[in-house]
């Protein structure tokens, strides 16, 4: 980096905080880092020097325009770590706390050229065969699944018995694992990116069940993601078709996770946003995308790398040099927000999925899930409300996401509602044929399938079908409603 530019003009408090009087985003100054982004933005313009774990110097992105600028020009700035000077020259230690976000690793959001576009359109391909109309409806017989383990209570917790669930019990219905899906493989996901002790276990244990699964899928092949994913003309090996197994689980996971807790907080706290969306000012989609503008799941992403000496944000960046994409202040700029207050509805320019050629392809997914997921849920809990004040919540913070830990509410007792008893989108028909790529093998969609691996713990039987046949309407609405 251009030392003149590490320099914080004098008289800045930023003086003293670190070597070179650049802040950290990290450790005690950085315990609210919106905080620290706007005191940067103040200092440095769109584009400022900071330091990450371990002082490691890097650029952070704050201006929208000059996010999407980095995003959109992978002839200037790369994703593959291995371009990092500070990595290079052994900056970053083995045992950076970062490492396993840093390290590079062989999927598509580290690649580039042609090898990126080999490995980006498995994964899309793979994805575009997914039916979005049956997975709506499994996402919501899985919100009503969870909803009945806790609704007789009257009382629960939306994080840990419902956030952080639905969007595995989803994901692991898409990649064809739905029988890996309990508290176990939960808590693993959860563990992962937490940079603890235990995260390298944690990454095994679901390293071990996405492996197993290639396996079993490369001599018996189904109609599911992972199933496209292995026989994609892109002919990608086990090593490859497991780590984006990965990436696709773990990123859809903590998204989808971060922002259902984000968007149901709002709706127990600011009576204004419930108001609006109880009296139809607001649809369920309209306050996720507005979720995404205020709170996006991740805050920023490490990293984009200089691959020459170029500028941005009226700063010199030198080839080499690391960048943080900055989701979180990005959204917040002044430049296209003057006033944060503003009703964002219809409006998806935000950067939470990021842009260009890594842009997440599984965009939509996460959208469903919370869209079907909050509006299930708060049809079958109309009264629940906030069991603690505001300012008791508790929140985790990194340098890439703040997750509320948890969100206490209660409601009056209601019954538990039938649902079928093993939800599943491989009943009907999950895929779009025409969307198939070559060389599968198709399953046939009513046939009953063997099970990738026994459960870790057994899956409690739901509520079985009452005796009769219900009426013509009561059919038509349950179908629609995915029951």
């Amino acid at each position: 980096m251009d030392d003149a530019a590490l320099s914080p003009p004098p008289g800045c408090p930023a003086h003293g905080l670190g070597p070179q009087g650049l802040r950290r985003l990290y450790g005690p100054e950085a315990e609210d880092l919106g905080a620290v982004y706007e005191k940067l933005r103040a200092e440095h313009g769109a584009v400022a020097p900071a330091l990450l774990h371990d002082d490691v110097p890097v650029w952070v992105v704050l201006g929208h325009g000059e996010n999407m600028h980095m995003v959109r020009s992978p002839s200037q700035y790369s994703r593959d770590p291995r371009l990092w000077t500070s990595l290079q020259d052994g900056t970053v230690k083995p045992d950076h706390p970062l490492m396993p976000i840093i390290a590079w690793q062989p999927f598509c959001s580290h690649a580039e050229g042609d090898e990126h576009l080999r490995l980006r359109a498995a994964v899309t391909g793979a994805m575009s065969t997914i039916d979005h109309r049956g997975i709506r409806r499994h996402i919501n017989r899985a919100t009503q699944h969870l909803v009945n383990k806790f609704c007789e209570q009257g009382r629960a917790d939306l994080v840990a018995q419902f956030a952080e669930h639905l969007p595995m019990a989803v994901m692991c219905e898409i990649l064809g694992m739905p029988d890996e899906y309990n508290d176990q493989i939960v808590q693993a996901a959860r563990d992962l990116l937490k940079g603890t002790e235990t995260s390298i276990a944690s990454n095994a244990y679901i390293m071990d069940a996405l492996m197993r699964l290639t396996a079993h899928r490369r001599t018996e092949p189904r109609d599911d993601f992972t199933s496209h994913l292995v026989n994609h003309p892109a002919r990608l090996n086990d090593e490859e078709v497991g780590q984006h197994l990965r990436l696709v689980l773990i990123a859809a996971y903590e998204n989808t996770a971060n922002l259902l807790a984000n968007v149901l907080r709002v709706v127990l706290t600011d009576p204004g946003f419930r108001a609006r969306l109880n009296g139809g000012q607001m649809t369920v989609p309209q306050a996720v995308e507005q979720s995404l503008w205020d709170e996006p799941p991740f805050s920023t992403i490490l990293g984009y790398y200089a691959k020459h000496d170029t500028e941005l944000g009226g700063q010199h960046i030198r080839k080499g040099d690391g960048l943080l994409l900055g989701i979180a202040p990005g959204n917040v700029d002044p430049r296209v927000r003057p006033d944060l207050k503003a009703n964002m509805q219809g409006n998806r320019s935000h950067l939470a999925f990021s842009g260009g050629p890594h842009e997440c392809p599984g965009q939509d997914i996460g959208r469903a899930i919370a869209d079907v997921g909050i509006d299930a849920l708060l049809t079958r809990l109309p009264d629940v409300q906030l069991a603690c004040e505001e300012h008791e919540l508790r929140w985790r913070a990194s340098i890439s996401n703040r997750h509320l830990v948890e969100l206490p509410v209660t409601f009056a007792p209601k019954l538990q509602q039938d649902v079928m008893q093993q939800p599943s989108i491989n009943p009907v028909p999950s895929q779009r044929s025409k969307n198939l790529q070559a060389g599968v093998v198709q399953a046939e969609p009513a046939a009953p399938q063997p099970t990738v691996s026994e459960p870790a713990t057994p899956t409690p039987a739901a509520t079985p079908e009452p005796a009769g046949r219900p009426g013509v309407f009561r059919r038509i609405l349950r179908w629609w409603r995915g029951d």
